[in-house]
């Protein structure tokens, strides 16, 4: 069962974890760097089963730099939504990447239940990378009181 719902889970489509780290190699050449020259690639894994990617995007105004996590949930919305069942993401050398706390935020927003990310210390669930966390449910209780 979904905790947020009460609605059965979908059941989540097995992980390659190997699949899932060449597209965050692959998305790195589409990233824009052009001050930080830190180029930043993420995949995921939906709950259908999509492979979803995406690529940090800098700006000269540097707080409007879209980190690759944020390209990644866009391009989750617009190829017809759903859930990350499991993520990851890399630097410019193609090596794992443990998102910031921002972006850890916002892929728990889009999470599956039972979310997994490949991090550099290894497999790990987003409850574990993003400990009580504040989501959706949340707001959902407060509107109910």
């Amino acid at each position: 069962m979904n905790a947020d719902s009460g609605i059965p889970a979908p059941a989540v489509p097995e992980i390659e974890w190997a699949e899932l780290l060449e597209a965050a190699r692959a998305a790195l050449a589409h990233a824009y760097v052009p001050y930080s020259k830190y180029p930043v690639g993420a995949a995921a894994l939906t709950d259908d089963g999509r492979v979803i990617s995406g690529c940090n995007v800098e700006n000269a105004s540097y707080g409007l730099t879209l980190c690759a996590e944020c390209s990644l949930i866009s391009s989750l919305r617009m190829t017809g939504g759903g859930l990350l069942a499991a993520f990851v993401c890399v630097d410019g050398a193609g090596e794992i990447l443990m998102p910031c706390g921002r972006c850890r935020q916002l892929l728990y927003e889009f999470r599956a239940p039972a979310m997994q990310l490949m991090t550099v210390s290894g497999i790990r669930t987003m409850d574990e990378v993003l400990p009580d966390a504040f989501g959706p449910q949340h707001l959902e209780e407060q509107e109910k009181a």
